[in-house]
């Protein structure tokens, strides 16, 4: 099986659909003419025209209402955030109408729109380009988060997820662009709300998502030298939350530490383990521990960056104090 990279499995991803449906288009900053910020897009205007593949001005507030009236007129919109920082002056059109229309029509409009883009810290950004959204999107009913950690989940995720009636949020990662790994060239999809169990385990449950997994993978590996059997698990979908996968590992482990690159309060791991006192205290043999970013905005030196980041040395830490070492 050939090695694709992540910016090359999202591509797949749009193109693939765009040739299956007419109505679906990709519109942002730098998508066409320059092949997209990260070459996520590259070639994609030469396949299909100006009139699919569309550069917009520095506006996120205005492409985010033209894709949102587009969806609602029987389009499928990919809307590309540069990076999700960016997502916030256009959050009224995001929050306020992509969300709500739905409801707030009587179940008239579906708004089938894909909001994707980086997020997160990506190196050296400073603070205003380096911050984690995926529990403010998460909090909004009506729409749906993804987060994808890999390139063969990136593809599976974004393809069902433009198919999807409502509203998405596709969060990727500007550090796993180039990440590859093997990617089918036939045709897939991968469900929404369904985690995955990256790594089977017995003794403690971590869960992660993104490009975090990356931590949570490389503690598990390390802890397997010290004979912990750490069972690791990517939820890929933040909102809806597949809560039934987690609630059955931590059964089998009786320990849960939840890593996350997110400020600590009202974090996605803030809601899992409210979830697993609530579903499967008896089971707990230790109190949960989280690993997020520390509650501080991220600085620009790099020395400073990663130790306010979760990293394997803290994960490695949460995961000795649930185990009692």
């Amino acid at each position: 099986m050939r090695e694709i990279q992540f910016r090359e499995a999202l591509r797949e991803a749009m193109s693939e659909e765009m040739r299956r449906d007419k109505n679906i288009f990709l519109m942002g900053e730098e998508v066409a003419e320059y092949n997209g910020a990260y070459k996520v897009s590259q070639g994609m205007l030469d396949e299909f025209g100006p009139d699919r593949i569309i550069d917009t001005p520095i506006t996120e507030l205005g492409f985010t209402g033209l894709g949102i009236g587009a969806a609602i007129n029987g389009l499928r919109p990919i809307i590309e955030f540069m990076t999700f920082n960016f997502s916030l002056v256009a959050i009224d059109q995001i929050i306020n109408s992509a969300a709500k229309l739905l409801s707030m029509s009587g179940g008239q409009f579906n708004v089938p729109i894909v909001f994707r883009g980086a997020t997160g810290s990506a190196g050296q950004l400073g603070a205003q380009h380096s911050q984690n959204f995926e529990s403010w999107y998460a909090n909004t009913p009506g729409l749906k988060v993804v987060v994808p950690s890999n390139p063969y989940d990136a593809k599976g995720l974004l393809k069902t997820a433009i198919r999807d009636d409502d509203p998405v949020i596709f969060m990727e990662s500007e550090l796993m662009y180039g990440d590859k790994m093997e990617v089918p060239e036939e045709e897939y999809l991968i469900p929404l709300a369904q985690a995955d169990v990256k790594k089977e385990g017995t003794d403690v449950t971590i869960v992660s998502f993104g490009k975090i997994m990356k931590v949570s993978l490389a503690a598990a590996d390390a802890l397997q030298k010290e004979n912990i059997s750490a069972e690791v698990i990517d939820l890929r979908t933040v909102r809806p939350v597949d809560y039934d996968l987690v609630v059955q590992s931590v059964k089998k482990t009786n320990r849960l530490v939840i890593v996350e690159e997110a400020w600590p309060l009202s974090s996605i791991s803030t809601e899992i383990a409210y979830h697993i006192q609530k579903h499967a205290f008896d089971y707990l043999d230790a109190p949960i521990q989280r690993v997020t970013s520390m509650d501080v905005p991220l600085p620009y030196a790099p020395t400073i960056i990663e130790a306010i980041l979760p990293n394997v040395k803290r994960t490695l830490e949460a995961v000795n104090a649930v185990m009692y070492r």
